[in-house]
């Protein structure tokens, strides 16, 4: 016999499966000894109150045993005869794409600009040693996308429950944890996420696909109004084109805009990283003096409001995580946060943003959102001594238009030089930074303090152009047989929503092919 029931715990029972069955048997008259086993469906940490107390869905087992895995396994057939489709990055995007051609029969040929995921972060080691950015091999190019080194975070908003539900499936059967599957903001750690996305490539090459590394698309090969391929690495690779090329891919923007191939600007989020103590964001959120204790993971928060008509919120938080370099070139500092698996970090950090519209940015050029990232990234790079050093401030000193005159110590690897951010960021993005950070500090007592440092700046929150696309056929507007995908393409957030995509490109691609 198997039921399903929704419990209220404390951390202690939650985390203590011995304990757990001694609750449920008590509180639902079982005799123990006949509880064969149990799953959490889901977890959620209710900390709104000084008690805190943990959310379950649990399924119970009673003088039986589970009949099958905890996640679901897809089939993945040999489509080495199959038509091929080009996947333009390997990226969540692109990856989860080149697994779902494969499903439905098609043959997916990925070309990735950086390099594997493994040889990507050496080049990543040597960002802090030199000071240098390697331009095709960064944190945000190469295998697994900008998620590969940027915490592994599957939380989104999409109501798309069933579509979640098989990428987070997925993820399970090439060796992320089963937790991702309970919990309320799955999380997969910046330590697991590379071991994962290796599986998923060697599922595509066993599977009859290519993935080439090092192999930059320079062009598409467009005859009439259809693409029937591309150029990349001096090579000719033909079939329809998933373009699924990320958020930082500048060159690829101004390649689309030269082509006159419709595209627009799209507004985007900039700001800073904000760096805490991990234990002082776990007294505040937990509200007891001695943090989150034995049985509570790190804590985490969110906030938003509005300044002046625009948002202004937290983004992307790492608790226990460190701060990263994630400049694609040269004469740029940008920034962003990572979390190991166990989230075990000295200090906890998020990007705080303000919303940035297109049509707060004069002009009709549809490049000209990414300019304006551009030049913030330059500034701050000119900020930094033109080194990958970032400019800082602790956060009232920010508030109250203080320089800071010495910093904390930071996670952030190639170093921090005291900077007056209030001062030389744009004021529409400084005003309501420090408007948005005194009501967080209404909202959280001890949140607004100067043991926090603002690390300039976070400038990668999505794309800033967006590629048009058919509604119904996510094809571009104009041309054939091109697939904009993902967050490159500006219809994506995350790892999460850009698998989605990706797995929406490669039926649509397959729907149009086949027919």
């Amino acid at each position: 016999m198997t039921n399903e029931y929704q419990i209220r715990v404390q951390p202690h029972v939650a985390a203590n499966e011995q304990a757990l069955r001694s609750f449920l048997a008590d509180e639902y008259g079982f005799d123990v000894r006949t509880l064969t086993a149990v799953r959490i469906l889901r977890r959620s940490i209710d900390a709104r109150q000084r008690t805190i107390f943990v959310n379950l869905k649990v399924r119970v087992y009673i003088n039986e045993q589970p009949q099958q895995d905890e996640y679901v396994h897809t089939d993945y057939p040999d489509v080495s005869d199959r038509p091929q489709v080009i996947v333009v990055g390997a990226g969540p995007g692109g990856l989860f794409a080149a697994l779902r051609l494969i499903e439905l029969g098609l043959r997916p040929i990925v070309l990735e600009r950086g390099k594997d995921v493994h040889e990507r972060k050496k080049d990543l080691a040597q960002i802090a040693k030199t000071q240098q950015v390697d331009g095709e091999s960064n944190y945000c190019f190469g295998e697994g996308g900008a998620g590969a080194y940027s915490d592994g975070k599957l939380y989104t908003r999409s109501k798309k429950r069933g579509s979640i539900e098989k990428i987070l499936n997925v993820f399970c059967q090439h060796g992320a944890s089963t937790n991702i599957l309970a919990d309320a903001h799955p999380h997969i750690g910046t330590d697991k996420l590379p071991r994962v996305i290796e599986n998923m490539r060697n599922t595509i090459l066993r599977s009859g696909g290519e993935v080439h590394f090092q192999t930059k698309v320079t062009r598409l090969i467009i005859e009439g109004d259809r693409v029937v391929g591309c150029f990349a690495a001096d090579k000719e690779f033909l079939g329809p084109v998933i373009l699924a090329t990320g958020h930082s891919a500048r060159d690829v923007y101004r390649y689309l805009a030269e082509s006159n191939i419709d595209i627009e600007a799209k507004g985007i989020a900039v700001g800073v990283r904000l760096e805490h103590p991990s234990e002082l964001i776990d007294q505040i959120q937990y509200h007891n003096r001695h943090g989150r204790g034995k049985y509570l993971p790190a804590a985490e928060y969110s906030f938003v409001t509005q300044v002046d008509g625009r948002g202004v919120y937290s983004f992307c938080m790492c608790p226990g995580g460190f701060v990263i370099p994630a400049a694609t070139g040269p004469e740029q500092i940008v920034v962003n946060g990572m979390s190991p698996s166990n989230r075990g970090g000295q200090w906890s950090n998020s990007g705080m943003v303000v919303e940035l519209r297109a049509e707060d940015i004069e002009g009709d050029d549809p490049l000209r959102v990414m300019a304006f990232q551009e030049q913030l990234e330059r500034d701050c790079w000119q900020q930094g001594n033109r080194r990958q050093t970032a400019p800082a401030q602790r956060m009232a000193d920010f508030v109250n238009n203080r320089l800071s005159y010495d910093l904390p110590k930071s996670s952030y690897a190639p170093g921090l030089i005291s900077s007056p951010l209030h001062f030389w960021m744009p004021k529409s993005i400084s005003h309501r930074l420090q408007e948005g950070f005194k009501a967080f500090g209404r909202m959280s007592h001890g949140f607004l303090t100067n043991e926090a440092t603002m690390i300039g700046v976070e400038t990668r929150t999505s794309s800033p152009v967006r590629i048009l696309r058919d509604a119904e056929t996510l094809m571009h507007v104009r041309i054939q047989g091109l697939f904009p995908c993902g967050e490159g393409a500006g219809y994506a957030g995350g790892i999460v929503s850009a698998a989605v995509d990706g797995e929406r490109c490669a039926e649509m691609c397959a729907q149009w092919l086949l027919d």
